[in-house]
């Protein structure tokens, strides 16, 4: 019977412990291949480089690094590394931090996500909650046992599971929609060692709303919150409205 074929993948670089522990966990559920970034890519998005070259190193057997970003990887993967091959699952972390609310649409790791959902792969993107120190022992039991629950049960299609798990031992799993939140300073401006202005955006911590059902109330309540996302961002509610307003019947162009 063939093993499963699972693909790893991170946002905060090949060397980073998550993605060392993430590997070592899924290795008794299937057969591992990993292709990552060679350096941390946190915040980059679906950033896809096509302005130049992409450079792929094998570092050991079924391990490669890319000097590009998480959608980079994931598409040398499928279209390179393991051409014509079944990937069954994509599993990307685990990252150092929340990927909650809002912020899903900044990950590197949920993009990576993502474009496995794009080329019709089940996927996972999972991250630790910042604690005291990175423990990444239960998300990794966290990702292992979701990951076989996936391969067993499968996925609908166009569908990835974001995974938050809080620093501590979970109290238990959470289906969650994601949360809202916002950050108290969106641009810190600053000097630089010559006297010229500079900024950081994302400065601050950010607020959040205690929401049910939300991924940051299940992490407040210690609950490992599990997201599903899907790649089709079509709102449908709103799309029927506007089919049914007669002020947005729109004349062809000529």
């Amino acid at each position: 019977m063939r093993q499963p074929l699972l693909l790893v993948c991170n946002d905060d670089g090949f060397s980073s412990p998550g993605i060392q522990v993430l590997i070592a966990t899924l290795a008794p559920v299937g057969d591992v291949w990993v292709v990552a970034p060679d350096r941390e890519n946190s915040a980059v998005s679906h950033a896809l480089t096509l302005s130049r070259p992409l450079r792929l190193s094998e570092a050991s057997p079924q391990r490669f690094v890319v000097d590009g970003t998480p959608t980079d990887c994931i598409a040398l993967a499928l279209g390179y590394v393991l051409k014509g091959r079944q990937v069954d699952l994509v599993v990307s972390g685990i990252n150092h931090g929340a990927n909650m609310g809002d912020d899903v649409h900044y990950s590197g790791t949920v993009s990576a996500a993502f474009e496995a959902a794009v080329q019709g792969l089940p996927a996972i993107a999972i991250s630790l909650v910042a604690g005291n120190g990175w423990d990444f022992t239960y998300a990794a039991r966290c990702a292992r046992w979701l990951a076989e629950r996936v391969l067993a049960r499968g996925m609908p299609a166009g569908t990835l599971l974001n995974v938050n798990v809080p620093p501590g031992p979970p109290r238990g799993v959470g289906l969650t929609r994601l949360g809202k939140h916002r950050y108290t300073e969106g641009v810190i401006e600053g000097t630089d060692p010559r006297g010229k202005k500079c900024y950081w955006i994302g400065g601050g911590e950010p607020v959040w709303q205690r929401i049910p059902g939300t991924d940051f109330m299940a992490i407040a309540d210690g609950y490992v919150s599990v997201t599903p996302l899907q790649r089709d961002m079509t709102d449908l509610s709103s799309l029927e409205a506007l089919r049914n307003d007669p002020g947005w019947e729109l004349e062809e162009t000529p």
